[in-house]
């Protein structure tokens, strides 16, 4: 089987605790604009893509800084890869799950229907695929009351959707996020020992 590769690379997530001076940075930095804002994130993009940049508030995500685990420092807390279709996805995590690589979270954002995974020091990287079909759905999704009521999502089994894949599911069947509810958790990777 010939080898599945992303077919962008679409955004970075950052951590913050100077969470309204970074959206203003973002926004004259690259000409972004917030495409959706909670107390909690704020996603901004400077072209049709529903969020090339996300920040995470760490003041509202983590603010005891003295028991986060790590996972209060401010940086980097994620890079992410998009790819052609869910099939591509899919088929991807089976052949890494073949190899002893599995990912620490999947998860159905709404827009995007995702897998995050921690390189060998670490690193987070979400590998995913568009659930919306055309910019214009995405940014209806993120202003409407489904990401109003869960702005995480919700956690999937990729398994079963591998076996819904092969035994014939069309790629609107394998995207369709089922509910709305229960809103995950947000997961992080262990660190490495």
């Amino acid at each position: 089987m010939a080898r599945i590769r992303p077919a962008h690379f679409v955004h970075v997530v950052y951590r913050t605790r100077r969470f309204a001076e970074m959206v203003r940075w973002y926004e004259a930095v690259l000409g972004a604009t917030v495409r959706a804002q909670t107390p909690a994130l704020a996603f901004l993009s400077y072209d049709d893509e529903h969020h090339r940049v996300a920040l995470l508030n760490l003041d509202v995500v983590h603010p005891d800084r003295s028991h986060d685990g790590g996972h209060g420092a401010v940086g980097v807390d994620h890079v992410a890869y998009t790819y052609a279709s869910a099939h591509d996805l899919l088929e991807n995590y089976a052949a890494l799950k073949a190899q002893g690589i599995t990912p620490y979270w999947c998860i159905h954002h709404g827009v995007t229907m995702s897998m995050y995974y921690a390189d060998p020091d670490g690193n987070q990287m979400e590998l995913q695929v568009d659930a919306c079909a055309t910019p214009e759905e995405s940014a209806a999704f993120m202003l409407g009351p489904r990401f109003a009521l869960n702005p995480v999502g919700v956690e999937y089994d990729p398994d079963a959707l591998v076996a819904k894949l092969r035994a014939g599911a069309s790629e609107a069947e394998l995207l369709t996020r089922e509910a709305d509810l229960p809103i995950s958790p947000i997961r992080r990777a262990m660190a490495p020992a």
